[in-house]
């Protein structure tokens, strides 16, 4: 019998394109609906999270960056960890991507919405899901119909996301202005939350940012990967943080946030925010701008989370079907299964813990993909091995002031992965058997 060598993936991208991929992974319940729950648990110290967050996903930006370039194929952190450190933590860096991602995706899907159906007068929470849910198989479709066509989509999408994002910050900044020359900032400053609530603020700040490591998942489908996937990660990381910073000042500024909010009103702060501006038509623009910047998130998701699915089948730790590429160049079994996965996911309807668990499974993931970047050799690093060891400690540090439910449901679902693996390792170890004899 021939043995058939894995098939692989069309390279098309360049750095302009990665970079809007990564722009449009980010852009979206980040800055339409993290900055809100942010707020609400961080108040005015909001800001200093999102630099906090920042600072951790630039270490483990440059991590990514290096190993991307080094290893450019599709499945980033769980093909880093199988080559750097060990099989096993290969394996729960994929199953923490799937979780954590599919959870960002679901909660994409349900923001996208709430959105879309506050522009029409709408926030029953069944009807939420229901059109969440008709979303998330709309946009698996659109990912099943080739990757060109997406990216066409994405680019798009992020133009409109950002034109959205500068009239809001540009309308509020007479408010935020005033804010600032009137407020008495050493008592606003004084009511500071408890080191955990701040913790907890930038652990979810911090999901806001992981789009970058959706260029990562794609080594094999951009041109000249040593140096394209770092200049685009890099571009990527920068300019969310600028405009996460915008945005949030101008939250604080025009829309103290309280709690026990509805799931419209959790999912759609940043519509209100332009609704107390009160300036015509920008609560409309904004709306609009968020629904296009979530099924941007959506769309970027599926396309990293089925290529993820790709490389975990193509070593044997999920179903070896899933590894069959058509004859298009896509991995439409993989995309099919991830779409079904969030599908799963946005049914549940509670956008809160579902961005809670993605924020404690991403950062263990990339406190792996850390770890792996410590492991390079010297001719492959490009940036100093501190780097790497603050984005290492960094998420350690933030992933475990999430909820303790969430984080104790996380590793429930580690060890659920790893039974797993054993599992299927096990059952093709015996059909080989079988097959030899």
């Amino acid at each position: 019998m021939s043995h058939t060598p894995p098939q692989a993936l069309h390279r098309q991208l360049g750095t302009g394109s990665a970079a809007m991929l990564g722009l449009g992974s980010i852009f979206g319940t980040g800055v339409f609906v993290a900055i809100g729950l942010g707020i609400d648990i961080a108040g005015v110290w909001i800001v200093p999270a999102i630099l906090v967050a920042g600072l951790v996903a630039a270490c483990n930006a440059l991590s990514s960056a290096q190993l991307a370039a080094s290893i450019p194929v599709s499945g980033g952190t769980y093909e880093y960890g199988y080559r750097l450190l060990h099989p096993l933590a290969g394996f729960t860096a994929g199953w923490l991507f799937l979780l954590a991602k599919s959870a960002s995706a679901a909660s994409a899907a349900l923001g996208a919405s709430a959105y879309g159906l506050r522009l029409v007068g709408l926030s029953n929470t069944m009807v939420i899901v229901a059109v969440g849910a008709g979303l998330s198989v709309a946009v698996t479709i659109l990912v099943l119909s080739g990757l060109r066509r997406s990216n066409m989509v994405n680019t798009a999408i992020v133009s409109l996301t950002l034109i959205a994002l500068l009239a809001f910050v540009i309308a509020a900044f007479p408010e935020t202005a005033n804010l600032c020359h009137s407020v008495d900032w050493p008592a606003r400053l004084s009511e500071a939350p408890g080191w955990s609530d701040f913790a907890y603020a930038a652990a979810l700040m911090f999901v806001a940012y992981t789009g970058y490591g959706r260029i990562a998942t794609m080594g094999e489908e951009v041109h000249a990967p040593e140096s394209t996937i770092p200049r685009a990660i890099v571009a990527t990381l920068l300019i969310s943080l600028l405009v996460y910073i915008a945005v949030a000042v101008c939250m604080v500024a025009t829309l103290p946030l309280s709690t026990g909010k509805s799931l419209a009103e959790m999912s759609t702060p940043l519509e209100l925010a332009a609704q107390a501006l009160q300036v015509p038509s920008l609560s409309i623009l904004v709306s609009v701008g968020a629904v296009a910047a979530m099924l941007g998130v959506l769309l970027n998701l599926v396309l990293g989370l089925s290529r993820v699915v790709l490389a975990m089948a193509r070593r044997g730790d999920l179903p070896k079907p899933l590894s069959l590429i058509s004859q298009q160049g896509n991995p439409n079994r993989a995309v099919i299964v991830v779409g079904l996965v969030i599908l799963a996911l946005v049914l549940i309807g509670n956008i809160e813990t579902v961005w809670s668990f993605s924020a404690f499974t991403v950062l263990i993931y990339y406190a792996i993909t850390n770890a792996a970047a410590l492991r390079l050799a010297d001719a492959d690093r490009r940036y100093p091995r501190w780097i790497s060891v603050a984005g290492l400690l960094g998420c350690l540090s933030l992933a475990f002031f999430v909820p303790m439910a969430v984080w104790l449901a996380g590793i429930a679902v580690i060890l659920l992965g790893l039974c797993f693996r054993v599992v299927l390792r096990l059952t093709g170890a015996e059909r080989g058997s079988h097959t030899s004899d």
